[in-house]
């Protein structure tokens, strides 16, 4: 195993590279989700009812993670042949484009029935940005640190996403302060979308300046020597599914719980108190910012605490521990208090960074060099689909149609359960040297006496 392969200083450089950029990436995507429960519903999905406007404002939400595996396979196969970097530094390109693109769209007022189409058409491109952001920002991480710190490491990337969501929620809520409902009805919501683009001109100048991993290039190195020498390879995503399927599942199953509590802690709780309790927007954005702030510390706690007691231990404190808290969020969110509410939020999102922060770091190490930006990106797009682009919508339609929390907080028990019992019977990979493929480990692990075999 190696621990030295890059100095101090050049791993700072590749995290704070991917941290900015996953940040950018996430604020882009998550103001959407922001905008789509505040907003959008009107403006661009005009109805009688709020909660039927807000449901087909989050269907449109839910388009953007339909895209996102078709994201994963395109930049997970040539991820895994030309490199990390060139695909990282088109991601954001295409993210933050359509985001700008977005605070410029008229509304159904002034052009009818293209207003919504164009929007989902952007919504589109953000999604297949996005399921191509995640695995490279992890993985050019995970492959430049070293193995006995490599949950602290990784988990600084997935600290972009309260990163960004943090950021969006910040600039909404400010918005919010200081313009009337109808100013930013009418045109302050386009700020935050348009600001967009200066973030990405900050982001691609950092995110240019990483190089790639010696784990990669010694990949890379071997597969041209065996191309050279007549081998076959299969596209990535082929092999992928042909040998390590199970890994696959595991890294969906490990994500589902975690997803679905994030989009419901955040993107659904707007809703359940705007339009549920009443309660003004500025109550449920200031709540997110705070535990969003809570959470960004915390996801590189856990992520280091991975790398002391393992993968496994730490994503079941959160999973089990989310399970419990699901009955526990919607009652003290009935409160009707900010502190409490606040308080029920933070709780919850430390809890899911229980689950997030290992998460970098355990999928990576499940796949091989040759194939693992497109084994994590389908692993963890495939999740997004079954999981978070269906939260939001799920959790609505329950609302609507039974006007209670119980059924949502049952929807987000299971969720967590499906996590704990994925991550129970998923191996440990915590130390793994990702610069040797399975089939190595294999060939030289020491034999096992017959008396201790299993």
């Amino acid at each position: 195993m190696s621990d030295t392969t890059t100095p101090r200083g050049g791993i700072g450089r590749i995290v704070a590279a991917s941290l900015i950029g996953t940040t950018i990436e996430w604020y882009d995507f998550f103001l959407y989700g922001s905008a789509a429960a505040l907003v959008f519903n009107t403006l661009f999905f005009p109805s009688a009812d709020p909660l039927v406007g807000t449901l087909i404002a989050f269907i449109t939400y839910a388009i953007g993670f339909a895209a996102r595996p078709l994201g994963g396979i395109v930049f997970g196969h040539f991820g895994d042949k030309i490199g990390r970097k060139k695909l990282l530094v088109l991601s954001l390109l295409l993210m933050g484009g359509a985001t700008f693109a977005m605070g410029l769209l008229p509304t159904y007022d002034t052009i009818g029935v293209w207003a919504p189409v164009l929007l989902t058409v952007l919504r589109l491109v953000q999604g297949f940005a996005l399921g191509g952001e995640w695995g490279g920002a992890v993985l050019i991480v995970s492959e430049h640190g070293g193995d006995k710190n490599r949950g602290f490491w990784a988990s600084w990337p997935q600290a972009g996403a309260p990163g960004g969501n943090l950021l969006a929620t910040g600039v909404l809520s400010l918005l919010a302060a200081v313009q009337s409902d109808a100013a930013f009805q009418s045109w302050g919501w386009r700020i935050p979308f348009l600001l967009s683009g200066l973030l990405v001109m900050i982001g691609l100048w950092i995110r240019v300046s990483v190089s790639e991993s010696s784990v990669f290039l010694e990949a890379q190195a071997k597969a041209e020597a065996a191309a050279e020498a007549g081998a076959k390879e299969e596209a990535p995503v082929v092999e992928v599914f042909k040998r390590s399927w199970r890994e696959v599942l595991s890294a969906i199953g490990t994500r589902f719980g975690e997803n679905i509590s994030y989009y419901i802690l955040t993107s659904f709780l707007l809703v359940y108190v705007t339009t549920h309790l009443e309660l003004p927007k500025s109550t449920a954005l200031n709540a997110v910012l705070i535990g969003s702030a809570v959470h960004f510390v915390t996801i590189p706690l856990w992520g280091a605490l991975s790398d002391r007691i393992g993968r496994r231990p730490v994503t079941l404190i959160g999973s089990a521990g989310m399970a419990v808290w699901a009955f526990v969020f919607f009652g003290l969110l009935d409160s009707r208090s900010f502190p409490v509410i606040a308080l029920a939020v933070t709780a919850g999102l430390l809890l899911h960074g229980a689950m997030y922060g290992p998460q970098a770091a355990f999928i990576s190490e499940m796949f091989d060099t040759k194939v693992r930006y497109s084994g994590a990106s389908m692993g963890s797009q495939l999740a997004s689909i079954l999981a978070g682009a269906l939260a939001p919508i799920i959790a609505v339609e329950l609302l609507k149609d039974y006007d209670s929390s119980t059924p949502i907080s049952l929807y987000l028990c299971a969720a967590a359960v499906v996590t704990t019992i994925t991550v129970a019977v998923t191996r440990e990979t915590r130390g793994r040297d990702l610069a040797r493929g399975r089939d190595e480990e294999t060939a030289t692990a020491p034999a096992v006496p017959a008396g201790d075999r299993v």
